[in-house]
């Protein structure tokens, strides 16, 4: 069956007449890890996400696959090393959504890395990460840093590190992972939310849902039930009545997009600001974009917003930097925010606060997994797994595989490699161009869906005309076709946020086609149009959210000083 919410009930259908082995509570990409794990081993696994998947905190990050060098810092050596790793897994079993970017570390006198220090620090991350040879760390003059960016403040610069991290689309990341799962077998659903937990005899069976589309409820039983709700753990321990001991403290991060004539970085940056944090400042697809913020963060998780004194703290750090810039509030294109789920420390500032995962048990037999980051999804995956089956094991006699999920390719990862998505893309644009595409367009798309082009081509070929009945440009609609048919999108934000990342990186195409969108989505799924009207108005929303207001913009002015 497809992946599509077309097939809607049908998906409700099977996941209401079926007893899973584990029903897992939140579909960002954690919870779509140990879907694709799970299935994968040969358990029957169910997934369901109040919201659309990776609508929290997997697609709000900094959008990096990264070995996390700032934890060396906190003397986290088993994190650096075992998500160094991670990330080289991560990025060969999804090569379409994952990209190797050259990072520089700029060193000024009196800034948090000295010469000697950065220098140790590198070599220590390259060891404990197991970089591989053509990725490992190369220390910088001043000369060669300004070559690699002309920007940078040139006052007190001592040199820079350059190593690499991996660059990735978070949100396309988590549902490539998710169809992965469905693809060997998994259901999986979102705007399906969880409203109460079932027992009998004081264990727990089953969630109670509420479908968000339909106003629809239902039951859902599984032998077991995983809570990987992110911000909301918390929430589904209180249904549990089991919210004590360690519980989570959210920190919000922001980002903020501004224009490459603005803002012409050539190199990717990572750089420390005076009062002693790490912020990254990323050139994508014509546009730069700079964070994060870390504040501790205590309201509304489903909808977090950029206020002026982030976007201050983000401009001030910018300027500090890159001082020849001068970047004001209307330079701002776009912005997004997003919540941590951190596993609460008392007296840490938000910055100190571990981002290890850690795994909790309770009477009922809720299993709960909070805290981690992106890069570690596939490893906490496959402990949750374990102990999964372990306990099946122990209770049924029943036998599994081993995790299979270090050397499987995500879907869309199927190109033979890393090595060899170069030459994949490449004896794609043929075809691309048969129906219509330039040979820039084919490549584009076939960059961006990987192994999964071929079903992209076909959607568009057979569906062309819609694309000029509806007035879409062609890629635009490839795209929308595919999301629609194999990508289980029910709303325009769904396509125009978390498939596609336009209204954080291509806010104009957002303005321009957002009508033709709507009208294509409504013909397909039957929209009235006060349900045309309200998905308008949604997209209208989240403009203003990613935008600055008028008012704002010019409140911000220019400063050279970060504290």
């Amino acid at each position: 069956m497809n992946f599509s919410n077309l097939n809607r009930q049908e998906i409700v259908r099977d996941i209401k007449k079926e007893t899973f082995d584990v029903l897992v509570i939140g579909g960002g990409i954690t919870g779509a890890g140990i879907a694709f794990d799970g299935q994968t081993r040969g358990l029957k696994m169910a997934l369901v996400e109040m919201q659309d998947f990776a609508a929290g905190t997997s697609s709000r990050s900094t959008k990096l696959v990264h070995g996390g060098l700032r934890y060396l810092k906190q003397f986290e050596v088993k994190m650096v090393a075992e998500v160094g790793k991670e990330r080289a897994i991560v990025y060969e079993n999804g090569p379409h959504v994952t990209t190797p970017e050259w990072m520089l570390l700029p060193m000024h006198k009196g800034g948090t890395f000295g010469k000697f220090s950065t220098s140790i620090g590198l070599r220590v991350y390259d060891f404990l990460a197991g970089v591989k040879r053509s990725e490992r760390r190369t220390m910088l003059s001043v000369q060669e840093t300004l070559a690699k960016e002309p920007l940078l403040r040139r006052n007190g610069l001592k040199g820079g590190g350059y190593y690499v991290e991996y660059r990735t689309d978070d949100a396309r990341l988590t549902i490539e992972v998710m169809k992965a799962a469905v693809e060997t077998g998994a259901i999986a659903l979102n705007y399906t939310k969880v409203i109460k937990l079932v027992y009998e005899n004081a264990r727990i069976i089953g969630a109670q849902v509420e479908d968000q589309l339909t106003g629809e409820m239902y039951e859902i039983h599984a032998k077991r039930i995983v809570n990987a709700a992110g911000p909301w753990v918390d929430t589904i321990r209180e249904m549990d009545r089991s919210k004590k001991g360690k519980t989570l403290q959210l920190s919000k991060g922001v980002h903020v997009v501004i224009d490459s004539s603005r803002f012409p970085l050539k190199q990717a940056i990572y750089f420390d600001t005076p009062d002693g944090r790490m912020v990254f400042a990323i050139p994508r697809d014509g546009k730069t974009y700079v964070g994060t913020t870390d504040t501790f963060y205590n309201e509304d998780a489903v909808n977090p917003m950029t206020t002026v004194s982030d976007r201050s703290y983000i401009i001030k750090a910018i300027n500090y930097m890159f001082p020849e810039v001068k970047i004001s509030g209307k330079d701002i294109e776009s912005s997004w925010a997003g919540v941590r789920p951190l596993i609460y420390e008392e007296g840490k500032d938000p910055s100190e606060i571990s981002r290890k995962d850690e795994i909790w048990e309770s009477r009922s037999g809720l299993i709960t997994i909070a805290g981690g980051k992106l890069t570690g999804y596939r490893k906490m995956a496959e402990t949750v797994v374990d102990l999964l089956t372990a306990k099946l094991k122990a209770e049924e006699g029943r036998s599994f595989k081993a995790c299979q999920t270090k050397y499987l390719p995500i879907s869309g990862g199927d190109v033979g490699g890393s090595e060899n998505l170069k030459a994949y893309v490449s004896s794609h644009i043929d075809k691309g161009i048969e129906i219509g595409l330039s040979s820039e367009e084919a490549e584009k798309l076939a960059k961006i869906y990987g192994s999964n082009i071929n079903i992209v081509f076909e959607l568009l070929a057979k569906n062309k005309d819609d694309a000029v009945n509806y007035g879409l440009p062609i890629v635009l609609f490839a795209k929308l076709i595919y999301a629609i048919e194999k990508e289980m999108i029910a709303t325009p934000i769904d396509f125009l946020n978390r498939r596609t990342g336009a209204i954080l990186f291509d806010i104009q195409t957002v303005k321009k086609w957002k009508n033709q969108v709507v009208s294509y989505m409504a013909n397909r799924f039957v929209w009235s149009e006060k349900e045309k009207s309200k998905y308008l108005v949604s997209i209208e929303k989240a403009l203003e959210a990613a935008m600055i207001p008028v008012d704002e913009r010019n409140e911000i002015p220019p400063v050279a000083n970060c504290n």
